[in-house]
């Protein structure tokens, strides 16, 4: 199964072989729940958030463009999925161990205080809690989930330029606020 595309298998399932739904639930179960647990902060919300993303996908892959990447039309069910948990919940949360964000503490920072790695992991969530929902999700699936701009893109419904923009602006905003902390 390995030698066939997202995008094939997708053809294949419209085209009523069903079953083969299972490989893409196989593919992309744990990256969405990763990715959900990162917005949601709660592993339990991020598995049902994944499970009606699986089910919306399944219901509407008829609609599903097999020129353009099922990963990225994937990704952006579960965006939307997520983003409508919390509304629903009316509070904003998020949860990420950004360990590549370590780079924005200030050079002087490290060398004068020790600081263990839960302690500068809880630093710089309470500093990615304070950014606007917008930055938070370009960063998460750059760093995290690896995807290129064009994904990104894609997901977000937002042009390459301004992904790159509200990456280069929120980690510019994240290296202020660990500054004034620093």
């Amino acid at each position: 199964m390995t030698d066939i595309t997202d995008e094939q298998i997708a053809k294949e399932i419209v085209n009523g072989n069903s079953e083969l739904f299972g490989e893409l639930v196989r593919r992309y179960e744990q990256k969405l729940v990763r990715y959900t647990t990162y917005i949601l902060q709660d592993k339990s919300a991020a598995y049902d958030v994944v499970q009606d993303t699986f089910i919306k996908s399944f219901e509407n892959l008829k609609s599903f463009n097999t020129e353009r990447k099922f990963s990225s039309w994937i990704y952006r069910i579960a965006h939307n999925e997520s983003i409508n948990r919390i509304k629903k919940s009316g509070k904003e949360i998020f949860n990420v161990d950004f360990d590549f964000l370590k780079e924005l503490m200030p050079p002087d920072a490290a060398p004068d205080v020790e600081f263990e790695k839960n302690e500068i992991n809880e630093i710089l969530k309470k500093s990615m809690e304070t950014l606007p929902v917008k930055f938070r999700e370009v960063l998460t699936l750059y760093y995290l989930e690896n995807k290129s701009y064009d994904e990104i893109s894609d997901i977000l419904r937002i042009s390459i330029g301004t992904v790159g923009t509200w990456i280069n602006r929120g980690k510019a905003k994240l290296k202020k606020i660990l500054q004034e902390l620093y």
